[in-house]
Order: C-alpha cells, then structure tokens, then sequence
C-alpha cells in the first residue's frame, strides 16, 4: 500500500461574508472566531495523521498568495492554482493527477478547507478508519454528517446496507444514492424516514480505485489525471487542459454513478459556517430578552435578535430600537442588512464596485 496524502480544496468566492471577505480573501482566509484562519484549522486538523509534504492544497490565482501565507509548513509545490474555475471534479481529478505523480498506490483524503471542527481526536479517528475501509473494500469512501434538522441547503446520501469491515470502529454503510438539495418538505420527510446524512463534501479512496471508477464512469477526467501525472511541465499541461474541462461537480461526475461507494456517519462536530447566521451560533450574546449575537461591546436600547461584528478598533456600536438586522463594520465597508435576507448578501455583492468586491 502507498502512503496517505490530504487533497485540500481552498477555492471558492468570498461572496458570503461580505464585508469582512473579498475575492482575494474568501472564507476560508478568514479569523472568524479568533482560532485561526478556516484553512489553518483544517492543515492542523491532520496532524499527525497526514504528513506535511503529502499534502496538496489547490486554489485560485486570485487566492494563491493568501493560501501560501496561512499554508504553514506545506511545500509551496503542493499548493496549485486552478487556471479557471471548473467546479469541484476538474479540481478533484487535478488532485489526484498530482499525487500519483508522487505515489500511483497512495490513498488520499479530499477535505474542503472552509469547514469548522473542533474535535480533532474525533475527526481523525473517523478519517483513520475511513482510510482502512477504502484500502480493504476497494471502495470510494465518503463522510455524511447526522441531519440535525431539515436543511434545503446541504445535499443528501441515502444510506443502504451495513458493510462488515473488520478492524474498524465506525461503521460504513452502502450508498444507496445521492440526493440533491431537496424541498424543506423533502428534507423532513428524510429525517422522520432516517438513513440520511447530510453530504459534507469529504471523500477518502485509493489511487487505484479512483483511476478504475473514473476510467468507468468519467474517461475525459480519467484521461485528464493520466497526462498531469505523467506530465514532466505539468504547470503547463494543466494550464493547456483544465479550460477545456467541463464544469460538473465530483458527485455528478464520479458518486453518483462509481459502481462502489460506503458511508461513514461522522461522529465529529461540524459545521459549514455558511453565511454570518452560522457564525452567530459562536459569538457572544449581549442584551436583555431576545439576545444580540457580537463579537464587540455593543450599547443597545429595545434591540433585540441582531448580529453584530465589528473588525474596527476603537470603534463602538449602539443599536437603537432595530430588530433582526446583520450589521457588520470593517475599515472600508459596512454591511446592514435584514437577517432574514442574509442568502441575499451574494447578490448584494455583485452590484458594488469591483475594488469592494
């Protein structure tokens, strides 16, 4: 067997986080809790568990230099800037092309880079044995996270038949299939059924049987994999290819049709931090009644159920008779905007300047 090496995907736009993000600085770039960048959480996650030189990171020509500056001890080669953006499977296969230039028998593990976790021990056991079960089933591994309520936002896995693995704590599951971001309906329907997770994006699988299920299922990526890992220039024939790759994502590309794929359920805590709803969950609460959600000292008079992050120093807020509003302060921009609507905030982000963006 090859040895383990971590794919992490640190792309993406920072529409969402808006003013504190920006092109150039998007969520996974940011110190949102005082922990650290979302990037150099994930990189310390795999301590231990995945050498340092064995991991790869891709991004953005746009992100690059910020990825580089929080990418702590990880070889500048390994981090590689996608020349267009060509969703999640173009970039996997990259990944993949550039480890088996490294290792053709090496298992990888492919994380998102903008996800919160805060039990490391719990995280790796999980990925530990999710690296044992892809080895010994020939299997693409993927992680489903437990619904905690009916989200519409997260895609879904349908879990099928258990998987005797021995040697493991965890148990794995058949894929039954994949579904897509469903109906607040649906997705309460999937909670009272149960045998769903939500689809956290994280698959673990071998070089072998990735390149077997792609050269099946995906032969344009299979072909693709092929010239990157035999490439001597592959800054080069990246460059040359990757533009011409359709845009599709790795579970319509590879999961949904890969003739064998298992289910670990998390046990770790998780969370997308996907808007600055999420982020409220982690701040401090201040006020009386319906509690305001901040980072900083807020006066407030009759305020109720506001989320207040201010990045300026020396600069205070005071909230007067205002309810359910996102309000956030940093030096060049300044967001006000109904809770409600935060799903609106990349809308909102495109009409502003470009030099704000």
């Amino acid at each position: 067997m090859g040895e383990n090496y971590a794919l992490i995907l640190a792309g993406g736009s920072g529409t969402r986080f808006w003013p504190l993000s920006r092109n150039a600085r998007p969520k996974q770039l940011l110190d949102l809790f005082g922990e650290g960048t979302l990037l150099a959480q994930t990189i310390k996650r795999l301590e231990g568990l995945i050498p340092k030189e064995n991991i790869f990171i891709l991004t953005n020509e746009v992100q690059k230099e910020g990825v580089i500056a929080e990418a702590h001890g990880i070889p500048k080669e390994n981090i590689f800037a996608e020349p267009a953006k060509r969703d999640t499977a173009p970039a996997v296969a990259l990944g993949v092309g550039l480890i088996a230039a490294r290792d053709p028998e090496a298992s990888m593990v492919i994380l998102p880079a903008d996800q919160l976790i805060n039990d490391v021990k719990g995280f790796q056991e999980v990925i530990t044995d999710a690296l044992s079960i892809s080895k010994s089933s020939e299997s693409l591994v993927t992680i489903g996270i437990k619904p905690t309520w009916a989200c519409s936002s997260y895609g879904y896995i349908e879990r099928g038949e258990k998987v005797d693995i021995p040697e493991v704590k965890h148990q794995a599951y058949e894929v039954k299939r994949f579904r897509e971001k469903p109906a607040t309906e649906l997705a309460e329907r999937f909670l009272e059924q149960g045998g769903f997770s939500w689809n956290a994006g994280m698959f673990i699988w071998s070089i072998p049987t990735v390149m077997k299920e792609l050269e099946e299922n995906a032969p344009d990526l299979h072909s693709f994999v092929e010239k990157v890992r035999d490439a001597d220039d592959k800054e080069s024939t990246v460059s040359t290819i990757f533009q011409c790759l359709h845009p599709i994502s790795i579970d319509y590309a590879l999961m949904e049709t890969a003739e064998s794929v298992l289910n670990i359920e998390a046990t770790f805590d998780w969370d997308d931090v996907g808007s600055w709803i999420s982020v409220s969950s982690y701040l401090s609460e201040s006020g009386s009644g319906k509690v305001n959600k901040t980072n900083c000292d807020v006066t407030e008079i009759d305020s109720e159920s506001n989320i207040v992050y201010n990045s300026v120093e020396n600069s205070h807020v005071a909230l007067l008779g205002v309810n359910d509003l996102i309000i956030v302060q940093t030096e060049d921009g300044l967001l006000v905007a109904n809770r409600h609507q935060a799903d609106g905030i990349k809308k909102l982000v495109k009409k502003l300047p470009s030099e704000l963006q």
